[in-house]
């Protein structure tokens, strides 16, 4: 009896066995999305204290909070403040929606923006940006796509799981909440941050199309941060680069600047030539580095000058920056005419050249937008050249040191003497005319304006005794011409 019922188990278990050796299709197992259970560091476990964030900032973020409003410090103040720099700027976002945030603050706020609404907020002197969460464009409301690009983007969310997924960079998307002081991170931010990594959220060909200038933000950051672009953000870029002929050349303007006046140019022109992008802001320029020897290291030089002065809490004019970008294309535009002709007259140059000035800022404009009144301190630089380097007699070299524009013109001629030694007389001289004394000043100019330039030769003249021998040998030979 005891045998049967073995004999029945025995059975029982080779039949579970064969079935447990069937194989089977199971699902892949899909995995967790980052933003699923976001990490919420407490305020013992980060450095991001209040007495580093802007009081105006404070402001509006107790303000909104009171209203009974979600507020969160984003952005680059929060990214800075964590990596231990000073923060340019504090960014609040919140689920207030725009009109709201401007009931709330009244006269205080001013709302601006076409392409994305933005709420001004004005305490004391600063002024602290407030935005709403974003969300996808699926959702509705007022947002517009063009050929995958994002060319309006009022599309307001919640909360910041949908706000998340619109920053473009996950260190860029760390959130101080006001409410307990704690950092919320949903893109593992705060890993990258440690490691040094620039990592674009999302799917990289995707994201580039939406904005084309977030790859010249990545350029941008990797340069102020020192930190490395991870490879799935960095391989695209130098393929994408054309989109950037679909942004406006007024923002491409502002980007420039932010790229090349804020204290870390050199590295920021270095990254731009490493992902292939310097040529879609300044083509003519890039150009030039094929023909012309001279023209990337006054460009390097440039750069490397602003960036010293900004380190020296000096100040820097957009316009000397980018009467340097584009000299090398302008001589490559002069030397398609008769500009270096010999005994070309000065006004003529001057001719010349303003046509030369005309042609390439309509032509770099389909680019990179240059106001009216940058291009005009442009013009004046460049003039200058002209008058610096050219014959001047006696007082007009005075004269032309109480110009407005002789500082920068001067200026500019001693960076193009930095690279270019057949400049360094002109420099050298000017410099000693604004340096000496009176009597070194005449010594100067004693020499015809230049020291440098031939003195004029007088024709000896000749005495009445000569003058009538040589007519008597013209006599004699027969010619009359002499008489």
């Amino acid at each position: 009896m005891v045998n049967n019922y073995s004999h029945v188990f025995l059975k029982f278990i080779n039949y579970l066995v064969k079935i447990i050796s069937v194989k089977t299709t199971l699902p892949v197992p899909v995995p967790v999305p980052i933003n699923s259970i976001p990490i919420r560091i407490l305020r013992p476990d980060h450095t991001l204290s209040r007495s580093k964030i802007s009081p105006a900032a404070l402001t509006v973020l107790y303000q909104l909070h009171k209203a009974g409003y979600q507020a969160f410090l984003v952005g680059g103040g929060v990214r800075d403040v964590l990596l231990g720099r000073a923060p340019k700027d504090f960014d609040v976002v919140t689920n207030a929606l725009p009109d709201q945030i401007k009931h709330l603050f009244s006269r205080q706020c001013r709302l601006i923006g076409r392409r994305f609404v933005l709420a001004h907020v004005s305490v004391n002197r600063d002024v602290v940006e407030v935005s709403t969460f974003r969300a996808h464009h699926e959702k509705g409301g007022d947002g517009a796509m063009e050929n995958g690009r994002i060319v309006r983007d009022n599309v307001y969310g919640s909360s910041i799981n949908e706000d998340v997924w619109r920053r473009d960079f996950t260190v860029n998307a760390l959130y101080y909440d006001i409410s307990d002081f704690s950092v919320i991170d949903y893109t593992n931010g705060m890993t990258d941050l440690r490691a040094g990594v620039l990592r674009l959220i999302g799917e990289p060909i995707l994201r580039y199309q939406e904005d084309p200038v977030r790859m010249l933000r990545a350029a941008r950051f990797a340069a102020k941060l020192g930190f490395k672009l991870d490879p799935a953000t960095a391989e695209p870029i130098p393929q994408l680069g054309n989109l950037l002929t679909h942004i406006p050349p007024a923002r491409l303007h502002e980007e420039a600047l932010k790229l090349f006046l804020s204290g870390y140019a050199m590295e920021s022109f270095k990254q731009l030539r490493k992902y292939d992008l310097f040529k879609h802001l300044f083509p003519y320029t890039e150009a030039s580095f094929q023909t012309d020897p001279l023209a990337q290291p006054l460009v390097e030089q440039i750069l490397f000058n602003t960036d010293q002065r900004l380190a020296k809490n000096k100040p820097v004019a957009a316009a000397f920056l980018l009467a340097a970008l584009l000299w090398p294309p302008l001589l490559q535009v002069l030397s398609q005419r008769p500009f270096h002709e010999d005994r070309q007259p000065e006004d003529r140059q001057q001719e010349l050249m303003l046509e030369a000035i005309q042609h390439l800022m309509v032509q770099q404009m389909r680019y990179v937008f240059i106001p009216k009144r940058i291009i005009a301190l442009i013009q004046d630089i460049w003039l200058f050249q002209l008058r610096l380097t050219g014959k001047h007699r006696g007082k007009k070299s005075l004269r032309l040191m109480e110009h407005p524009c002789f500082r920068a013109g001067y200026d500019f001629l001693m960076l193009r003497a930095q690279v270019d030694e057949s400049l360094q007389k002109y420099s050298d001289w000017w410099t000693q005319l604004q340096e000496g004394d009176s009597e070194v000043r005449l010594q100067l100019m004693s020499h015809g304006g230049h020291p440098f330039l031939p003195e004029r030769k007088r024709r000896a003249r000749k005495s009445s005794k000569s003058k009538i021998a040589t007519a008597k040998e013209n006599t004699e030979d027969g010619n009359d011409e002499g008489i």
